[in-house]
């Protein structure tokens, strides 16, 4: 009989977190955005939860945890319980630049449980409305004429758009001044109210302010022209078709999250991504959905942090 009990006990509690997967979600479910609120990585993560806490009956809450550079955002994600309750939805820098600009970090990035890629958003020159230049041309020319005076604004350092500022520097032999922010809704306000001089981010946030005509575009840094900005020219055709930088915003989930559970947000956000209006709100902001599996989103993260080591080591990006 105590064999018998024994053997019971095992199954059930073997058993419980299987029917807890296939009945996932059963409460809120958090998602950490590591930058400010205002930004694209937050107005793309909320429109997507929007989705999925109709779908699941459940409230999305998405969270904004800003700070060195993605990295606080991250460890709150990654010491979260490995349940599919806690989620980071990230850009780049915590899940494949950072670690190759810190000492240390207080996560490893390599144990993150992939879940899928939003979209990708190709990366945008931008000047504020009275900068003396109209094209990339003309800023360089200008850079070089006026050492260590152009100042650009950055999401943070090792940021994206940190990363490709350097990269265009370093192809063009002119000297920027870098001036980190706690993401790109702040430095886009700044470079608005003509504190700064160009940004290097994505189109998705720097969109809205174009339009409005508070600032101009010099180039998108993609080999193909952006449908969310048809008239701007790439850095290509600009002159310079080295200049290739492309954001894409990530959801992982905390170490040890069970492989069904990673599957089911996944396949879910692909749905939603699917969506007519969801897809027509990220083209508004120069994001392409893209809804990857796991498997494909984890070939997908290695790819670009191998991409992203380079461009750091060919142009000797270091932080302070």
């Amino acid at each position: 009989m105590g064999r018998l009990l024994r053997a019971v006990l095992l199954t059930l509690l073997f058993a419980a977190p299987t029917h807890a997967q296939a009945n996932y979600p059963q409460k809120p479910v958090r998602v950490i955005v590591p930058f400010p609120a205002g930004g694209s990585n937050d107005a793309l993560c909320r429109i997507v939860g929007e989705k999925l806490s109709g779908a699941w009956n459940q409230p999305v809450i998405v969270e904004n945890k800003p700070g060195a550079g993605g990295n606080i955002g991250a460890e709150v994600a990654y010491r979260g319980e490995p349940d599919g309750y806690t989620l980071l939805c990230a850009p780049p820098p915590p899940l494949a630049i950072n670690h190759n600009l810190y000492k240390s970090l207080p996560y490893d990035w390599t144990k993150f449980v992939p879940v899928t890629v939003l979209a990708l958003v190709p990366n945008v020159i931008t000047a504020r409305k009275d900068f003396p230049a109209e094209s990339a041309k003309e800023l360089v020319a200008y850079a070089k004429a006026n050492p260590g005076r152009v100042t650009y604004a950055s999401q943070g350092n090792g940021s994206t758009s940190h990363l490709t500022a350097e990269m265009f520097a370093t192809m063009t032999g002119i000297k920027l001044v870098h001036v980190p922010y706690k993401g790109e809704g702040p430095a886009l306000i700044d470079l608005t109210a003509g504190r700064v001089d160009i940004f290097f981010g994505n189109i998705a946030a720097a969109l809205r302010f174009q339009k409005a005509e508070q600032t101009k575009f010099f180039g998108v840094t993609n080999r193909t022209r952006s449908p969310a900005a048809p008239d701007v020219p790439t850095a290509g055709e600009a002159g310079y078709p080295d200049l290739v930088s492309v954001t894409w915003f990530a959801v992982v989930a905390p170490p040890g999250t069970p492989d069904t559970i990673a599957q089911k947000i996944s396949a879910d956000t692909a749905a939603a991504l699917k969506l007519p209006d969801v897809r027509t709100k990220f083209l508004d902001q120069g994001a392409e959905p893209v809804g990857q599996d796991p498997a494909a989103t984890a070939a997908f993260i290695r790819d670009e942090e191998r991409r992203w080591r380079e461009v750091i080591k060919s142009a000797n990006v270091t932080l302070e």
